[in-house]
């Protein structure tokens, strides 16, 4: 596995281009988010699709699917937004908060039989520059307390933020339900409340 170190606030494009290169192809990556690394994979693609599950033994049929976004005008493409969401997610993003919200057409089979989608727009340069150079999101898995070391003849490369301390203890993003917008249900706590 090649693994890049990218500083967040000088981004190499061609760091980044190398790793979407690797996406479009259909190939899974690990990248840095502002909670716990995560695999992407093209969110167009149902075989990469497969491919990120098949690697965080999760069954797509009954598992909640996550998209990261390079913007909220970007997640509003895949995502059915309404007055009442939009603000509560403008409010809070970019930032470490998925937000479960009902899918479009836009997205391929692995999420129209779904009723919802995770949205996320991550406080993290280098996880917006992905979805931005690709043009539409990446499907994104949390590797939460799995070493990225353990899935390395699985993956073609791995970006780390070379600004991040490896010790510095990661917590797993806030989950907020906006499928009733009106009443924000929160699924799971995370590292910032919601505003």
């Amino acid at each position: 596995m090649e693994v890049l170190s990218i500083y967040p606030k000088s981004i190499d494009v061609r760091a980044i281009e190398r790793a979407v290169d690797i996406i479009r192809k259909g190939g899974v990556i690990i990248y840095p988010t502002d909670s716990n690394p995560a695999l992407a994979a093209d969110s167009l693609n149902p075989q990469a699709i497969a491919t990120l599950c098949r690697l965080k033994g999760i069954d797509p049929a009954k598992q909640t699917l996550s998209i990261v976004c390079d913007s909220i005008a970007q997640a509003a493409q895949y995502a059915r937004i309404d007055n009442r969401a939009f603000d509560i997610i403008r409010r809070n993003l970019p930032g470490p908060f998925t937000f479960i919200l009902p899918p479009v057409a836009a997205l391929p089979k692995q999420f129209k039989h779904r009723k919802q989608v995770g949205v996320r727009v991550p406080d993290n340069d280098i996880a917006r520059a992905l979805a931005e150079e690709l043009g539409h999101p990446i499907v994104s898995g949390s590797l939460g307390n799995v070493d990225p070391f353990e899935l390395e003849s699985q993956v073609e490369l791995m970006i780390t933020d070379a600004m991040a301390d490896a010790d510095e203890p990661r917590q797993s993003t806030a989950i907020v339900s906006l499928l009733d917008s009106s009443n924000p249900e929160i699924l799971r706590e995370g590292p910032s409340e919601l505003n």
